[in-house]
């Protein structure tokens, strides 16, 4: 059985991608009404040009049952027509242990993503249900994208001979979590230092970069400091600047497929440039 870092990286090799793009969908700002339509169109037009696909789980539970299906199927789908592609469910899922064994189960074994974001907040004793599952992948909250970031996530935290911020110690403590090797951090293009800081901190580490685009991160400088050094174990993750490049009904698919390709172009141009091409 091959390891979600295997996994991560045949995907990104068979596809030369690290693109990662988020099925968010929205009904305010869809073209079509119907989320499943839209999904396949997404898929169908970029499923050559990315390494993953990460839907929110928000933005189906938003739209009750209907949703819910639009999501399964939206796996489906994704599974025949692009079977090496990572599906990463992003729920931020996060609780005492015994309540994360329903979670891991539902996110690993009903929806059968290959990875899922997770919150650390309980404590790695709490993550070993979704640790248990070997073969599959979680991304730890780490560094979060959003302004308000700040409140938590740098609070200065102070022991006998050390001292570090909040987000510092969340990424220390993955890394000695990561005995199976299945931990990843998402650190949010939008705090380019602190995405330094922990791949510098974390080799080895997948990470889930998210905050290109609408929220304003720096592409090239996210890739160069996002990238590991011995293999690139990286996933930068762009939602409406792809989905909703187009509002048009007829040509909203290929605008998905003209921004995706503008930013896997960008990204192999760092990759090249830093001699980590394909």
């Amino acid at each position: 059985m091959p390891s979600f870092l295997e996994k991560l990286k045949s995907a990104c090799h068979t596809s030369k991608s690290l693109l990662c793009v988020g099925l968010d969908p929205d009904p305010s700002l869809m073209p079509v009404s119907d989320v499943l339509q839209f999904n396949r169109a997404i898929v169908d037009a970029t499923r050559d040009l990315v390494s993953a696909y990460k839907p929110n789980l928000a933005f189906y539970e938003a739209l009750g049952f209907e949703g819910l299906h639009a999501l399964y199927s939206t796996i489906e789908h994704i599974r025949v027509t692009a079977p090496g592609v990572i599906i990463l469910g992003d729920g931020k899922r996060g609780d005492i242990a015994s309540t994360n064994k329903g979670y891991a189960k539902a996110l690993f074994e009903f929806w059968g993503f290959d990875a899922a974001t997770v919150n650390p907040y309980a404590g790695g004793e709490s993550l070993e249900p979704f640790l248990d599952y070997e073969d599959r992948g979680i991304f730890i909250w780490c560094r979060s994208s959003n302004p308000g970031a700040k409140e938590f996530q740098d609070l200065a935290l102070s022991t006998p001979g050390t001292s570090m911020l909040l987000f510092q110690r969340v990424a220390l403590q993955a890394a000695q979590w990561n005995s199976r090797r299945n931990v990843g951090l998402v650190v949010g293009a939008t705090y380019l230092e602190e995405l330094k800081w922990v791949r510098s901190a974390c080799p080895g580490m997948p990470i889930l970069i998210p905050g290109l685009g609408a929220q304003g991160g720096e592409l090239e400088k996210a890739v160069a400091f996002g990238i590991e050094k011995d293999g690139h174990h990286a996933l930068f993750n762009a939602s409406r600047q792809v989905l909703y490049a187009s509002r048009e009904k007829h040509n909203f698919a290929q605008g998905a497929r003209r921004v995706a390709q503008e930013l896997c172009k960008r990204i192999n141009g760092v990759l090249e440039a830093e001699g980590r091409g394909w």
